[in-house]
């Protein structure tokens, strides 16, 4: 068993966030017990291991709850109780799903006080799902208790939400991992100084999850006493921090050089993830203190890197292509910021494809066709998928704090809606009007082409787009490639 597994809090005292106990034993100690829980957060905070721990309080017979020594705790900890099911949304996400655990929800326990059912990565039913599901969530039978986790709880509707307890668990910090690796550390017998515990806390990112795995790794390798070498050595900081020194050849823009850099350091044993978050540190500590928008420019394109490092048949690639990118004497630059009475405006007439847009703020509470035709053309020089997703939508309404665009296909909707998606187009809107603006999207039809004299004419939205069929095409063209 894995250290991770075997150190998983059995208790809400061994539960490492405070907030998130502090909230528990309030609610354990009410007469009421919610009948619906939404525990979300980052991955790896707790969140499962929170939600086995409130299964075990609702159905322990022990006299201190949960006693881990009953029937009902042991198998709850085992993970094969035959009233606690434990359900994966992302591989049971649809209706006909629901509709089966809508049938084993109405029967009674089989031993236990209460079935529970925990539902993880519960943002990924489908909107079909979720209709089917919020009946049951509104008036569920006596004996069931659903504890959903999540890391978008954005995601879900808010008919659903608003259903539901919530328990939010945030990322670690260095004092929340130091009283867990201490926990750890005294049970397998290991020494390890604060030194260590900070770096370990450092690359685990917020993550209980990933910080004893990296601490396990330690154990293997140095046994029962950790030192910061020892540290250093499985993290290959000493090389990570070389490459700080190398921020430099970046910023020099020499690609032979940085491909160079970044071939050295892979084959040295770094992986392409520690060179992109070291590189975003230095990058952050240049655009703090020098306010360099080419250090915001290198920052955005790394982050973008990182997203892509999961789907990479070569890990460091996404890396190489960033760098060259910015070290391209033909690339776009990241739109700079102006005053006022410096602003420009972008003539789409006499340069319909212009590929850079200086910022133009305008801090009003309205939108008209012209400031969207410059978001989009903003948009392009920032991100070529979103603009292509764009062209199938259209403006509905916007108050200062909200955009409103109505999206006429599922397909882009859907594509709009991913993070990274989102968080692209809400980054140049807030940047255009000075502020944070939220955008929700929605399914709307398209206006149909007007026909005169049997010739159709060219239907316009937002002046962007000429038919439903160029839209597709030209959109997959531009998402997915020629």
């Amino acid at each position: 068993m894995t250290l991770y597994l075997k150190y998983r809090p059995r208790t809400i005292e061994e539960l490492d966030l405070p907030e998130v106990r502090d909230q528990l034993e309030k609610i354990v100690a009410s007469k009421d017990l919610p009948h619906a829980f939404l525990f979300s957060g980052p991955k790896g905070t707790g969140k499962t291991s929170a939600a086995r721990v409130l299964a075990k309080i609702i159905n322990c017979t022990g006299k201190n709850r949960p006693c881990n020594e009953c029937e009902h705790c042991v198998s709850i900890t085992k993970g094969n109780h035959v009233d606690v099911a434990e359900i994966d949304a992302a591989s049971n996400r649809g209706i006909d799903d629901v509709r089966s655990l809508k049938e084993s929800i109405i029967l009674a326990p089989t031993s236990a006080l209460k079935k529970v059912y925990i539902i993880d990565e519960v943002h990924m039913m489908t909107t079909e799902a979720f209709n089917a599901f919020l009946k049951t969530l509104e008036e569920p039978p006596s004996h069931v208790v659903f504890i959903l986790a999540t890391t978008d709880p954005q995601k879900l509707p808010g008919t659903v939400r608003s259903r539901l307890t919530a328990i939010n668990f945030r990322k670690a910090n260095n004092e929340d991992v130091k009283r867990q690796l201490l926990r750890v550390a005294k049970g397998e017998g290991v020494e390890i100084d604060d030194e260590s515990i900070l770096l370990i806390s450092k690359s685990s990112d917020g993550s209980f999850r990933d910080a004893v795995k990296i601490f396990e790794q330690l154990v293997v390798m140095s046994g029962k006493k950790i030192n910061k070498a020892d540290v250093e050595k499985i993290l290959l900081l000493d090389k990570l921090e070389g490459l700080k020194d190398a921020y430099g050849i970046i910023k020099n823009k020499n690609q032979t050089e940085i491909i160079e850099l970044v071939g050295k350091y892979i084959s040295g044993g770094a992986n392409a993830k520690d060179l992109i978050d070291n590189l975003i540190e230095k990058s952050r500590e240049d655009m703090l203190l020098s306010g360099s928008k080419d250090a915001v420019y290198l920052i955005e394109l790394l982050m973008e890197a990182r997203t892509r490092i999961s789907h990479s048949p070569i890990p460091e690639l996404p890396l190489e292509i960033a760098l060259i990118k910015y070290s391209s004497d033909t690339q776009v630059k990241a739109p700079e910021v102006k005053a006022a009475e410096e602003e420009k405006t972008v003539d789409l007439k006499t340069n319909p494809t212009l590929e850079v847009v200086k910022e133009v703020k305008i801090h009003a509470n309205t939108l008209d066709e012209d400031t969207w035709k410059k978001i989009m053309v903003y948009v392009k020089s920032r991100n070529t998928s979103v603009e292509a997703l764009l062209r199938a939508s259209e403006p509905l309404g916007f108050d200062g704090q909200s955009l409103t665009l109505g999206v006429f296909y599922k397909f882009h909707k859907e594509r709009l809606e991913v993070a990274q998606n989102r968080r692209a187009l809400e980054d140049v809107v807030a940047e255009v009007f000075g502020g944070p603006v939220r955008i929700n999207y929605t399914l709307t039809e398209k206006k149909p082409v007007p026909v005169i004299n049997k010739e159709p004419a060219v239907a316009v939205q937002s002046g962007l787009t000429e038919s439903s069929d160029k839209d597709i095409i030209e959109a997959a063209k531009e998402i997915f490639g020629n």
